[in-house]
């Protein structure tokens, strides 16, 4: 069986992301598989999969936005920041938290600043990950990044019970947020250690939740694969003669009056034949002004 295309994975919670392309692996037959975004082993959720010829896709497909449905427990933090951890520091929760105190802090945290990822991460430094330094024991200093909230709200109940309060929330953010740290912040500017005790990822881009299938369904035949021209539907896109074609083709540099319409805004572009086959991925060059190929996808 010759598949190419993208499968939207449920993943699920206990398996690394690798641990499912392995999988995937077996039960699709082949060893062309990819995923564009690691997912932590105690996450569930979206996690796009790219097989045979359209794992050249992996790298546009990294989202730079993805949403989540996050619970945070305070009262007590982790070593990872999330329920895997062990407890670091506990404190009693002896004051109620109104909607109204939970959602003013929700709204603070709105917009871009500044976080340090766990220690327990995949971030690398000096090429080595975060989480093979707090394994060994070794303080490393962990860098800087920028992360912007685009939306945060209170689902639900708040809950007090045995010292600790509960509440979940959703959340749009960029690419590269952990909500994680999210979750450590909201109970920080309450006043209290906290940590994130439940994490699903429900968006990836364009990619929901709703339109996951799981190993399961994988294993049992009951999926779709995504063509290429679906998965990179949200790019602009441009349809080009079959003169122009031969040069994509080749990867070469396309002149302005080679692409019609103009595609001169900052981003990436799909560029079409007339048969509507997906040719290559260009971006404009405005110092050489011209368009230069990203990635051929025939």
């Amino acid at each position: 069986m010759n598949l190419n295309g993208v499968l939207l994975l449920n993943k699920p919670r206990g398996m690394t992301s690798h641990d499912c392309v392995m999988k995937l692996r077996r039960s699709l037959g082949t060893k062309k598989v990819g995923h564009t975004g690691t997912l932590d082993p105690d996450v569930d959720g979206v996690l796009p999969i790219c097989v045979g010829s359209a794992t050249k896709l992996v790298q546009f497909l990294t989202a730079e936005t993805k949403e989540y449905i996050g619970e945070v427990t305070i009262g007590f933090s982790t070593t990872t920041e999330d329920a895997s951890g062990e407890e670091v520091d506990r404190q009693l929760v002896n004051e109620t938290f109104s909607q109204a105190d939970v959602e003013a802090v929700l709204t603070s945290m709105l917009g871009t600043s500044i976080q340090i990822p766990p220690m327990y991460s995949a971030v690398k430094v000096n090429g080595k990950k975060l989480y093979e330094y707090a394994r060994a024991g070794e303080k490393v200093e962990r860098p800087q990044r920028e992360a912007t909230i685009y939306e945060l709200e209170l689902l639900g109940e708040i809950t007090h019970i045995d010292g600790c309060v509960t509440f979940k929330f959703r959340v749009r953010g960029s690419k590269g947020i952990f909500i994680r740290t999210v979750a450590v912040t909201i109970g920080e500017r309450l006043g209290y250690p906290a940590h994130m005790s439940d994490l699903t990822r429900v968006a990836s881009g364009n990619f929901k939740l709703e339109d996951c299938v799981t190993l399961e369904q994988v294993e049992a035949g009951e999926f779709e694969l995504l063509s290429t021209t679906e998965a990179l539907s949200h790019f602009p896109s441009v349809r080009v003669d079959h003169w122009v074609e031969k040069l994509i083709r080749n990867g070469v540099k396309l002149r302005p009056e080679q692409v019609i319409p103009p595609m001169k805004e900052e981003g990436l572009f799909v560029t079409y034949n007339q048969g509507s086959e997906p040719l290559a991925i260009y971006q404009w060059d405005g110092d050489k002004e011209v368009y230069v190929s990203i990635r051929g996808l025939w």
